[in-house]
């Protein structure tokens, strides 16, 4: 099986290709060189891997939520690509990017958008909660409405969060709530989603593919 993924909506703008359930190459660059070098990314990744487009079995994708603009380029690079070489399109969670290779009973997962706004979903067995919005606002919904947490040895509250920024970590210490902060076991974020594709079914059509934002960008109207 070999998988050909692409995310813009962590950090950079990655690529990636998985062969026989292991990563055989990736790339990541920066973010606003994404349209102008992102094509190039993926043949890098092609000629390292050793692989024409023709031996490509199936694309992934990360759909997010995540930044807007990479979102917004992964997407239609990969729809092109599978229009074009005729392979079906799996759209990946940048929840499940971020959580992929590690095992939790209880987290909290988090994407940061534009500057004070996040996406966060809260898991623990099969209760799952999700918001976007600011800060503090999401932290509230999703943390509210879900099971204790487990206390620590100083009877506090403890949660094991992947993805946070410092702002998210400050707003949950100031909610007396300890954190155990996980970084993500695979990276660049392509990689995981071409891990994850490796393993789940394709359905549905390329149309119904679409970007999760979490939080549209604010936008400016100008007074006339």
């Amino acid at each position: 099986m070999n998988v050909l993924a692409l995310d813009g909506a962590l950090n950079g703008f990655s690529t990636a290709v998985a062969r026989a359930d292991a990563i055989a190459a990736r790339r990541e660059i920066l973010a606003n060189l994404a349209l102008e070098r992102g094509l190039g990314a993926v043949q890098s990744v092609l000629d390292e891997a050793g692989l024409e487009p023709a031996t490509i079995d199936r694309l992934a994708v990360g759909v997010g939520p995540g930044r807007f603009t990479g979102l917004r380029i992964a997407i239609a690079y990969a729809k092109e690509l599978a229009s074009a070489w005729r392979r079906p399109l799996l759209p990946i969670s940048s929840f499940d990017l971020l959580e992929f290779g590690q095992t939790f009973e209880r987290v909290l997962t988090v994407v940061v958008g534009r500057p004070g706004v996040i996406s966060a979903r809260y898991r623990v067995a099969a209760e799952v909660r999700r918001a976007s919005g600011r800060i503090g606002e999401v932290l509230d919904a999703v943390l509210s409405q879900v099971r204790p947490f487990d206390q620590d040895d100083n009877g506090g509250k403890t949660l094991t969060v992947v993805g946070a920024a410092e702002d998210v970590l400050t707003a949950l210490a100031e909610r007396a709530i300890t954190v155990q902060h996980v970084q993500p076991a695979v990276t660049p974020s392509a990689a995981a989603a071409a891990l994850i594709a490796s393993s789940r079914t394709p359905s549905g059509t390329l149309h119904e593919i679409s970007a999760d934002y979490g939080e549209l960008p604010a936008v400016t109207i100008r007074q006339r």
